[in-house]
């Protein structure tokens, strides 16, 4: 017995052996290139910088830049509300979209590899040398980027469609058909963001065993009672790990107009100290975000093994 308890035990120590080879390299790359700059960012933003062709002087103020960010700047307030709003919207839009693409690509059809690698395909574009061509030559002219979360019928590839008064001629209830008509204005935006979230909810059904379908189907489960009694259960720590992401890549788009504006108050107005303090600021937020998104989701997340 207790030879036994020595090989679990070093089967443990070899996983959390290679959990940590997996974690050192980022924390190295951590320590050498953003210790620094992160402990400098916390001292300029409850600082002011006096720079000069000869450097820059750090002039300790409190938190007058935090106060001024709170009570002074109407247009931090305006772009934070408006974001935090955006992703709350998003969120579900983004992960019922990609739930729902995700099970379509699950099953077996011709050309599944190439469909696949389409709804994957606009998270290759956006990155690299298109990304910085598009912030390079103005958004505006793309019609994408900063403007993904605009109106689907303002999109070049349905221009001449007005849905908002299509919907509302149809219906006559406004009040009913708002929700549907701002989801319909996201479409774009929830397609270009979905790739990801549409990869790990892949590799999330692919990872429920057979044999639960299996005894689904044995036990004259229909298809919809199968999705609520066996597929969303089992991925529910995919969807929390898909809400993690859908925030933390909403908030650090680079089309977020707050992210835009700390660099314009950085960079455009020179005012470094001020632009550190709303950053970090933001950072909080973000973080109480996601702490209260983590909390209620991991209240119904099923573990398997528990």
């Amino acid at each position: 017995m207790a030879r036994k308890n020595k090989k679990v035990k070093t089967l443990a120590q070899r996983q959390a052996r290679t959990g940590r080879l997996f974690v050192y390299p980022w924390l190295i790359g951590f320590l050498i290139f953003f210790a620094w700059p992160f402990i400098q960012s916390i001292i300029f933003a409850f600082s002011e910088l006096d720079v000069s062709p000869d450097g820059y002087k750090v002039v300790f103020v409190g938190f007058r830049n935090f106060i001024k960010a709170i009570r002074e700047d109407p247009t931090f307030i305006q772009y934070l509300t408006t974001e935090v709003g955006n992703i709350l919207v998003d969120i579900p839009l983004i992960i019922m979209f990609a739930l729902f693409i995700a099970i379509l690509l699950n099953q077996k059809f011709r050309g599944r590899a190439l469909v696949r690698a389409i709804f994957f395909l606009p998270v290759v574009v956006m990155s690299g040398a298109l990304l910085y061509v598009l912030e390079s030559n103005s958004l505006e002219q793309f019609n994408i980027g900063a403007q993904a979360g605009m109106a689907l019928s303002n999109s070049p590839f349905v221009q001449g469609i007005d849905f908002r008064a299509f919907l509302i001629r149809i219906t006559g209830n406004i009040p009913f058909i708002l929700p549907i008509i701002d989801a319909i204005d996201r479409i774009y935006e929830i397609i270009w963001k979905s790739g990801v979230q549409i990869l790990i909810f892949l590799a999330g059904l692919q990872s429920i065993p057979s044999s639960l379908y299996e005894v689904a189907s044995v036990e004259g489960a229909t298809a919809w009672e199968t999705f609520w009694k066996v597929t969303l259960p089992m991925i529910s720590p995919i969807i929390l790990v898909n809400v993690v992401y859908t925030v933390i890549d909403s908030f650090t788009d680079y089309s977020n107009s707050v992210l835009r504006y700390i660099l314009d108050v950085a960079f455009g107005r020179l005012q470094h100290g001020y632009s550190a303090a709303i950053a970090w600021l933001y950072f909080l937020i973000i973080g109480i975000l996601l702490l209260v998104v983590i909390w209620i989701i991991s209240k119904r997340v099923f573990y398997m093994n528990e």
